[in-house]
């Protein structure tokens, strides 16, 4: 299982499509060049191809192992962790003012990917510790970031997010963890947290867990959850680790896939009470996690990219190897590589991860203007633009990873089946990504339900207006690469504006046919963006100063536009259609 740190797509998708490197030439991050973004990605890229990669198949060969309440993770994890931590990786996005390097999200993300390209079960622990940090910078007391951001910046520390419970799953208004307020500030924290990534392992010497709560007198539902800081060791006034916390890891899952990343049922309190403190206000927990939750869900799209990336170079790469068949106008065995439907699933793997790519770095580019720009104005035309393309980003790029390590299985025919390849991990590990940090189904019905409404629809018109304009750029261009690229964007976007338009009426009139048609709507808008951005990047390219050759980009572009684009068009009939099939017969057929 080779793999090639693709640091020269990153840096395409970065400056082309996010347009990075006309922000560093703005001057709007003083103490960030282009030289230094380009070190920056190299030795990650180094780091992810010597260290981590080799420890992929290492890790779904060996998982983690419990042994009583402790967790030892695979070979060679321990020595890559602190390796890594020394690197100085973890303070990347952090703010300077805690041990952080303060760079943007955009140059983390591109990192994160990465490490996710290189090792999946690897990266998604460290940016869950990433957006811990994030949630106690916007959210916690002056005392609890003195003692735990520091070593949490470093990654001396790791963190955890836990939500789930046995009898609850997505549904929040179901926990039943309990806090019962100290005499000294403090709480005492009772219950079960499953499917917690990272609850329990060997690589640092505390863990931080974000625990969702309910106090004794908290109202019912949502309204009523807190937020707790719960070490699975205390931490001494000197900041040195003390006794440990009524926390215990009482269950590693079996699971699918990313076997190497230990995934916890944690037991709070089974000596009297696991000791917490409380993160925000009372009451208001569900708000301080959604600042984690939402960080994780950007990287976890990105997550899915990063799988696809990986399914995709090896299919490749078997693809030019394997001989079987012959090809008309040559004798002898031909490479797969050359059969032209080879070509077809490799092409298509290649546009769908480069598409979900463009969407995750676009979303990561209004994050950091959302922060960053001059203007306040702009700063929150960015905020609702990072709000709108976030469902979208998590949902179409963990999509992707599933679809794209499905066709990578399919290229290595019955060899992609057997585990030997690892043809067969990457799917497997890609398939957990819908799923956690809010099902698909969720991101599509928020998209559906609160983010295309923002501003009574202003956001997402705005959006479309963007993405008309880059359509009538590459009609305007005249370049024969293109194709018909051209046509088929304005058409994509044609459509999706009479969508659009039909959610936002359909939500007042017809809500369930809203629901029902969320997750088709989601697909359309992500193939339509995503086609898009390939193409603004490509036109970029080609207009570039630096004479980069575009040739590549322009072709994947046309061939995103002319395969996989006209989907989008089905799509939309799907979303204004076929919601009132599902509503009147989905009863009978489901016998419910």
């Amino acid at each position: 299982m080779s793999f090639t740190p693709h640091v020269n797509d990153i840096t395409h998708a970065m400056n082309k499509v996010a347009g990075f490197e006309g922000l560093l030439e703005e001057g709007l991050y003083p103490d960030l060049s282009s030289d230094l973004v380009e070190a920056i990605l190299n030795e990650a890229g180094r780091f992810a191809g010597e260290v981590l990669a080799p420890l992929n198949a290492v890790g779904d060969r060996h998982g983690s192992t419990l042994e009583g309440h402790d967790v030892t993770t695979a070979p060679g994890w321990k020595d890559a962790y602190s390796q890594w931590v020394d690197g100085g990786w973890g303070a990347l996005p952090c703010e300077e003012k805690h041990g952080g390097q303060g760079l943007p999200i955009t140059v983390s993300l591109a990192v994160q990917e990465l490490w996710n390209t290189a090792n999946s079960a690897f990266g998604i622990g460290t940016l869950l510790t990433q957006g811990a940090v994030e949630a106690l910078v916007a959210h916690g007391s002056e005392d609890l970031q003195a003692t735990y951001l520091e070593n949490m910046v470093t990654g001396a520390w790791t963190g955890t997010m836990n939500l789930t419970e046995p009898q609850a799953g997505s549904d929040l208004n179901a926990l039943r963890a309990k806090a019962e307020p100290q005499a000294d500030g403090s709480y005492l924290i009772t219950g079960t947290k499953i499917f917690i990534t990272y609850g329990e392992h060997d690589l640092t010497g505390n863990i931080i867990h974000l625990v969702l709560a309910r106090l004794p007198d908290a109202p019912a539902g949502t309204r009523g959850i807190s937020l707790f800081l719960v070490p699975k060791y205390f931490v001494n006034d000197d900041g040195t680790v003390g006794d440990r916390n009524d926390v215990k890891c009482t269950g590693l899952e079996e699971k699918l896939g990313i076997h190497g990343s230990p995934t916890c049922t944690l037991t709070f309190g089974d000596d009297g009470g696991a000791t917490g403190w409380l993160v925000g206000e009372e009451n208001r927990g569900l708000a301080c996690m959604f600042t984690m939750m939402n960080n994780a869900r950007l990287h976890v799209g990105m997550q899915g990219v990063a799988i696809a990336e990986r399914a995709t170079q090896q299919a490749v790469a078997f693809a030019k190897e394997r001989k079987q068949g012959r090809r008309p106008d040559a004798d002898g065995m031909a490479a797969i590589i050359e059969h032209p439907d080879v070509r077809r699933m490799l092409m298509t793997m290649k546009a769908l991860t480069a598409a979900s790519r463009s969407i995750c770095f676009a979303t990561a580019r209004a994050i950091d203007l959302s922060h960053h720009a001059a203007d306040e104005d702009e700063r929150a035309r960015q905020n609702a633009l990072a709000g709108l393309m976030t469902p979208v980003a998590k949902a179409f790029g963990t999509d992707t990873g599933c679809e794209v390590a499905s066709i990578g299985v399919q290229v290595h025919g019955g060899m992609g089946f057997i585990e030997e390849t690892g043809a067969a991990q990457h799917y497997r590990d890609a398939r957990i990504t819908p799923i956690y940090e809010g099902t698909n189904g969720i991101q599509a019905i928020d998209l559906a339900t609160r983010k295309i409404t923002m501003a009574g629809g202003e956001v997402v018109q705005g959006y479309l207006a963007g993405l008309k304009d880059v359509a009538e750029d590459v009609l305007a261009s005249n370049n024969p690469e293109f194709g018909s690229t051209g046509y088929r964007l304005t058409e994509a976007i044609e459509d999706l504006e009479e969508t659009t338009g039909w959610m936002l009426q359909t939500l007042h009139d017809n809500p369930d046919h809203v629901l029902g048609s969320a997750a088709p709507y989601l697909r359309q808008f992500g193939l339509t963006a995503g086609a898009a951005n390939l193409a603004g990047a490509a036109l970029a390219a080609a207009e570039s100063a630096g004479g980069e050759d575009a040739g590549g980009h322009i072709a994947l572009t046309r061939y995103m536009a002319e395969n996989l684009l006209p989907e989008t068009r089905g799509l939309s009939k799907i979303v204004r259609g076929g919601s009132e099939a599902l509503a009147e017969t989905s009863a009978r057929v489901l016998a419910v």
